[in-house]
């Protein structure tokens, strides 16, 4: 795992700036503090700064190819490298590492643009082709790994692994897109392609992209999407079978590391499978860390150690303060843009934690998109179901106007209260599309409405998050209503924000996180699953917890999904009462010009009076004015 970075000349070859191409690689020195490189060349640059896993004493980067024709600076891991090297020593190709880099770097001359359908991992990469004049950037199909562009006035094209690395360069124009605004507040981050800055853009997974010098128009380029082609039919018991296969290969080839490896184990279902697997592959015990909380509501520590005792792995547990809120200023250098999971906290701990016993760890990240976990796929299809019962035009009338009439009563004792009923109400008042936007969004339509200034939504013109759905929505190689939502999350929420927290939680203390469950050959298999075997009543990845059942215990499979808690409510009402209120309507948020200050006033007085739960909007408030003060107001 490593950063990258590079500056390309798009006018013409004019000279780099050696000293702005080695700043913008040293604002990623965290991803790589192993070793770090330059290549420059009249109209190229690129850096790179390296943790060192495979082959410790070679595959230095960039690296130039042996008739130095061809650079590359490259970030993650291809799996099958040895496999393809095989394959490319067949076509003459020599090698001088045992690193999976050169098998990139030739892979690009023996097959071009092609390369990136032959390599099986995570990747984001940079290849400069002297004799083809061209310039080729490429991102994993899963988006595991970041990748960050721009285009400046003057011609130059500067990329790099974080945001952070191109706002080191002077030319870089920092102002703020009205619709990435909308987009942050709808969904707590930024979806891809575009980031908080007008004209800086993130590749989309499963994209690439090629440019020459002279080249005024470029576009990204999709060379892999998620199908949702049946399997062929066969018997309950047999696809178990092959999905445990499937997984263990996946982890197995997870597994190659000449540094110390281990997992997350949280004693949730993902990541307690991803240890059976590797339990059985390995020799020695496993190294697996969790993180407990104080709180029994959100403490599945016991359930870690009862997995970790099961397969007698190295356990390592430490207990998070309740009132670990020490983390939050540091947010905003470590995203570079609004991110609103507060889960990122304990998610830095636990990584944290992870790097005192290990430099690799496998996660069990994507179950939940690619076999249904979530409970609010439950609730859509019941709420699809509803609204297949009315016609929209008596429909969408009705509850609309039964969720408005609705009391929230956040004030009143629990038994009495009603947001749930309220937010399924609204939610078949709307169409299936924005009906599950409203069960995901952070702040509702109505709340944005309230919350921006007048000169923000003239600047809006109208636009709304949900056409980040609308998009996707149209490009939706599926029909059902259950494999389409789980699309929409695999291009927004996953990537996102699960993906994104942890690559920027993990490479903060150069800890590679590797993924078996975003493996894209497993991926694309599980979604030709039917999905009656995904969802099946109430139970989400079913499928998945049956083929489990001679793994892990039946407490460990069928209990409530709990993941990170962070005490929000309380922090804002508490500890961090005065924080809130010198944040949300202080000199930064006031001077912005993008908030109704009325409004601001509302949600804080509201909430530490106890007289709403206002936790989620304060929290993506208060990463935002983090987010301008970083930024500079």
């Amino acid at each position: 795992m490593c950063g990258i970075v590079g500056i390309f000349d798009l006018k013409e070859k004019r000279e780099i700036n050696r000293d702005l191409l080695s700043c913008m690689n040293e604002s990623q020195y965290h991803r790589g503090p192993d070793e770090g490189g330059l290549h420059i060349e009249q109209g190229l640059g690129f850096g790179h700064r390296r943790l060192s896993i495979i082959d410790l004493s070679s595959g230095q980067q960039p690296m130039v190819s042996r008739d130095k024709n061809v650079v590359l600076t490259y970030n993650g891991e291809v799996y099958n490298f040895m496999e393809l090297r095989k394959e490319l020593e067949a076509l003459g190709y020599v090698f001088q590492s045992h690193c999976d880099t050169e098998v990139i770097l030739y892979g690009w001359q023996a097959w071009g643009e092609g390369c990136v359908d032959r390599f099986r991992g995570m990747f984001a990469f940079a290849v400069w082709d002297r004799d083809r004049q061209t310039l080729f950037l490429a991102r994993d199909r899963l988006g595991v790994k970041p990748l960050f562009y721009a285009e400046l006035a003057n011609g130059l094209f500067i990329f790099g692994s974080e945001l952070k690395a191109l706002k080191q360069h002077p030319d870089l124009p920092k102002e703020l897109d009205p619709t990435a605004i909308e987009e942050y507040f709808g969904f707590g981050y930024v979806p891809e392609p575009k980031s908080i800055y007008k004209n800086v853009y993130k590749l989309e997974p499963g994209y690439c992209l090629t440019l020459k010098h002279g080249q005024t128009n470029y576009q990204p380029r999709q060379y892999w999407d998620v199908k949702f082609d049946v399997c062929p039919p066969k018997s309950e018991e047999a696809i178990g079978e092959e999905l445990i296969e499937r997984f263990r290969e996946a982890v197995k080839i997870r597994m190659v590391a000449d540094v110390p490896l281990g997992a997350f184990l949280s004693g949730g279902v993902d990541s307690s499978g991803v240890v059976a697997m590797m339990a059985g592959l390995s020799p020695n015990p496993v190294n697996t860390c969790s993180i407990s909380f104080g709180d029994p509501a959100f403490n599945e520590s016991k359930f870690a150690a009862q997995v970790a005792g099961r397969y007698h792995t190295a356990h390592r547990v430490e207990q998070v303060d309740p009132d670990d809120f020490s983390l939050i200023d540091q947010l905003a250098g470590l995203y570079d843009e609004p991110y609103a999971d507060s889960s990122a906290l304990p998610t830095y701990r636990v990584c944290e934690l992870a790097k005192k016993q290990v430099t690799v760890v496998l996660s069990g990240d994507g179950g939940d998109e690619n076999l249904a976990g979530y409970s609010r796929y439950r609730w859509h299809i019941s709420e699809d179901r509803m609204r297949s019962w009315l016609p929209d035009s008596i429909r969408k009338p009705l509850f609309g106007t039964l969720g408005n009439a609705f009391p929230k009563a956040d004030w009143a004792p629990k038994i009495f209260r009603a947001k749930a009923a309220k937010a399924t109400l609204e939610s078949i008042g709307r169409d299936s599309l924005e009906g599950y936007f409203y069960s995901v969004s952070i702040l509702p339509n109505e709340m944005r409405g309230k919350l921006f200034s007048d000169q923000l939504r003239r600047d809006l013109q109208g636009y709304q998050a949900v056409e980040v759905f609308r998009r996707h929505t149209r490009n939706a190689p599926t029909d059902s209503p259950l494999s389409l939502v789980q699309y929409l999350d695999i291009k927004t929420y996953l990537v996102g924000d699960i993906l994104t927290k942890v690559d920027r939680a993990s490479m903060a203390h150069a800890l590679e996180v590797r993924v078996p469950l975003l493996d894209h050959q497993l991926v694309e298999w599980m979604a030709g699953l039917p999905p009656d075997l995904k969802l099946r009543g109430r139970e989400g990845k079913y499928i998945f917890k049956k083929s489990l059942e001679k793994y892990l215990p039946d407490d460990i499979l069928y209990r409530p999904k709990m993941g990170f808690a962070v005490p929000l409510n309380a922090w804002f009402k508490g500890p961090l009462k005065d924080k809130v209120r010198d944040a949300l309507l202080g000199e930064t948020m006031m001077q912005c010009g993008l908030f109704n200050q009325a409004f601001l006033q509302h949600i804080v007085n509201q909430h530490q009076s106890g007289l709403r739960d206002y936790s989620a909007p304060i929290w993506s408030l208060l990463m935002f004015e983090a987010f301008l003060r970083a930024d500079g107001g």
